[in-house]
């Protein structure tokens, strides 16, 4: 008994002296995630530097001590002593995080400041492509990542749809009425943007009121790990309905992307503007409060109709409507295509907005615009398009072009970095990368750099691994000039043609390196398994790196298949086209192999967060939709194939069969037969419903 007693006093006093720490959110971050590491972990609160973020690491007797000047940058420097001393991460592509001990001392106070006053993350469409099935564990995940990677502004949508609800039952719809007007889960961003709406519902009461619950959850743990969220304004958009039920003065907005209807653009001169604005954003205060100090939304997004309005009076108003009810806050703005305009700036109290350069690896229209005609900006980079399976990322480009920035005439208003990635499972090391530049405030060299995330990514310092990866920084992960939307697309992933064209329609399927180069790289690299077993780093990468291989690997066969049909040599395509099909096989087998690579992965989610049958098979499909035919129901969509994955399971059910009915025309047109053309569109519908 008296034992007893000694230890519940001794817990007591564990206890209370992990209460007693400062930053317990981040503390409890480390219970949950390294343990082995909590029990030693001692987090301190320190002044900031010139009103920038800096942490200290000192390891005084057996303790970790992280003194920090908030939430988010003590985890960052939890994160940074897990990388640099324990080589340990945690990643969207499994994690590093195996105990540790004895733990590493730090034999001099380790000291890391920040120039930059923001480390931003998510795009619109990666609460749709990776997170639109969600549940609060898979959250509480990816807010850990966020928060041991030094975020302090996110983006955080969920939710919206029940401050739209309300706000349109207040102006006369019925709640069945406004929830037609919500996309379905799978296309939430694309309404969100202003691009379409209703596809992919009519969604449930339940539905949203879970969405509701999770956003509160979301952004309760945010606040407590020192994470800014950026919410949805209100810039105009109306269901197109609307104006049948009020006069209205609107801007129709045409069509989007794939035949999609675009909703009602609300022209702010107009007298109704202030009255529904207010509407929303006390909607928005009624559920999720008055914290809220940014707000995303951009008129015209990707190719809107601005004809008939006033842009720079109309932005001037919906950012004076913005800051009458949310006093202080910030617009952030979407740089991306034209977007946003000069019009747009020109009528903005510009210390109150801040403009994202979306597409860094590509653009620099931070430069090219001066700054954004003197609009404070991060630097942000999006890498992936629709969560297509690829390895991309021009790394050195990333430290280069932030660096440029920041040592450019408009070195002011450059507020920091960002990942804007429409899929965040893919390609760990772009990341990592993009996050640590704004704690980094001398040029990085990439080749130098990639050494230590060897070292925390696989928990190892292999020769063969530190080879590898600087072929794959030499190939795949090089910076090449040349313009690209994301990572080379995958044959296997084509609705089939013989003509050479991407497999979406913004996408490519050209190799801007020496695929011999990249299978050197790749082959190195798996030299090192007999000494990586059980490494589930390691096997997510094999497994990845050897998927690239076999898609190059398909250009090459695909195109002698092409060559033998336009020379009628039958035998010769017979050949070709049973290999092209068995390494589809081969690619299925390889991915079904792992989670991270498989269709049911993604299926399952959305099927378990359903709880009746109707909602089960309603969440499905948007998922089987999104990742096939996109949307709408038009067989001319130019959006087929955009989320295109490489997935074991979806090219056994998917891609293999619809080759295969292809190739069966083809040969059959060969030997002379009559064949009516494949309808592919009407094949694809129905496996979504399959």
């Amino acid at each position: 008994m008296k034992k007893q007693v000694i230890l519940a006093g001794l817990l007591l006093c564990l206890s209370s002296t992990l209460l007693a720490q400062d930053f317990p959110a981040i503390q409890q971050l480390a219970q949950r995630r390294v343990p082995w590491l909590a029990k030693s972990l001692v987090l301190k609160n320190i002044p900031a530097e010139n009103d920038k973020d800096v942490f200290d690491i000192t390891t005084p007797g057996k303790q970790v001590q992280i003194s920090a000047s908030s939430p988010s940058a003590a985890a960052a420097g939890l994160n940074w002593y897990l990388k640099y001393y324990c080589h340990r991460a945690m990643s969207h592509m499994g994690d590093n995080l195996a105990p540790v001990s004895p733990l590493p001392a730090v034999k001099e106070k380790v000291h890391i400041n920040t120039s930059y006053d923001y480390r931003y993350a998510l795009n619109y469409c990666t609460i749709s492509y990776t997170m639109s099935y969600y549940n609060w564990k898979d959250w509480e995940r990816e807010l850990d990542w966020m928060a041991l990677n030094g975020v302090n502004v996110m983006l955080t949508t969920m939710g919206t749809e029940a401050v739209w609800q309300h706000t349109l039952e207040r102006l006369g719809y019925t709640p069945e009425e406004a929830r037609r007007f919500v996309a379905g889960p799978g296309f939430t961003a694309w309404w969100l943007m202003g691009n379409l709406e209703s596809w992919g519902g009519p969604v449930t009461q339940r539905m949203i009121d879970q969405q509701t619950h999770l956003e509160k959850q979301i952004l309760t743990r945010m606040k407590n790990m020192g994470i800014a969220p950026v919410m949805q304004g209100f810039y105009g958009m109306i269901p197109v309905n609307l104006k049948k039920k009020m006069p209205l003065k609107v801007i129709e907005q045409g069509k989007w992307a794939g035949g999609f209807q675009r909703p009602d653009f609300l022209v702010p001169g107009d007298s109704n503007f202030t009255r529904i604005a207010g509407i929303y954003y006390e909607e928005m205060k009624k559920l999720y409060g008055n914290e809220i100090h940014f707000f995303a939304g951009d008129p015209f997004h990707e190719g809107g109709i601005s004809k008939g309005v006033d842009v720079t009076a109309a932005a001037a108003t919906i950012q004076q409507t913005m800051l009458a009810h949310f006093p202080g806050s910030t617009w952030v703005l979407q740089g991306w295509q034209a977007n946003p305009s000069s019009a747009l700036l020109a009528g903005l109290d510009k210390s109150k907005v801040l403009v994202q350069e979306l597409f860094g690896e590509n653009t620099a229209n931070w430069d090219t615009r001066k700054g954004y005609e003197g609009t404070p900006f991060i630097w942000c980079s999006v890498n992936n398009f629709g969560e297509k399976l690829g390895l991309y990322g021009k790394l050195q480009r990333f430290a280069d072009e932030t660096w440029r920035a920041a040592h450019s005439p408009y070195a002011s208003l450059f507020k920091g970095t960002g990942i804007m990635p429409e899929g965040i499972h893919n390609n760990p090391v772009v990341f990592d990368l993009m996050l640590e530049l704004a704690w980094r405030p001398e040029k990085t060299d990439v080749k130098e750099w990639i050494k230590s995330y060897v070292r925390y990514r696989y928990g190892s310092d292999n020769a063969d691994l530190q080879a590898a990866w600087q072929g794959l920084l030499a190939t795949a992960y090089s910076s090449f000039p040349q313009y690209q939307e994301g990572p080379s697309e995958s044959i296997f992933c084509a609705r089939p043609t013989l003509t050479d064209r991407p497999v979406s329609s913004w996408g490519t399927r050209k190799r801007n390196y020496n695929a011999a180069d990249f299978a050197a790289a790749v082959a190195t690299f798996l030299k090192a398994a007999p000494r990586m077993k059980n490494n589930a780093t390691y096997d997510i990468d094999a497994i990845d790196f050897q998927r690239q291989v076999n898609a190059n690997k398909g250009e090459e066969i695909y195109t002698a298949m092409v060559a033998a049909y336009e020379r009628k040599d039958l035998a010769a395509f017979r050949q070709s086209a049973a290999s092209f099909l068995a390494l589809i096989a081969q690619q299925d087998l390889l991915l079904s192999g792992n989670p991270h690579f498989r269709l049911d992965t993604w299926v399952n989610a959305a099927r378990n967060l359903g709880q009746t049958p109707a909602e089960k098979a309603l969440l499905v499909k948007n998922a089987k939709t999104q990742i096939t035919y996109w949307g709408p129901d038009n067989p001319d969509t130019d959006l087929h194939e955009y989320a295109n994955k490489e997935w074991g399971g979806l090219l056994r059910s998917y891609y293999l069969p619809r080759w295969k009915m292809y190739i069966a025309a083809l040969t059959s047109q060969l030997e002379g037969k009559q064949v009516p053309p494949t309808d592919f569109f009407n094949w694809e519908k129905q496996w979504t419903s399959r």
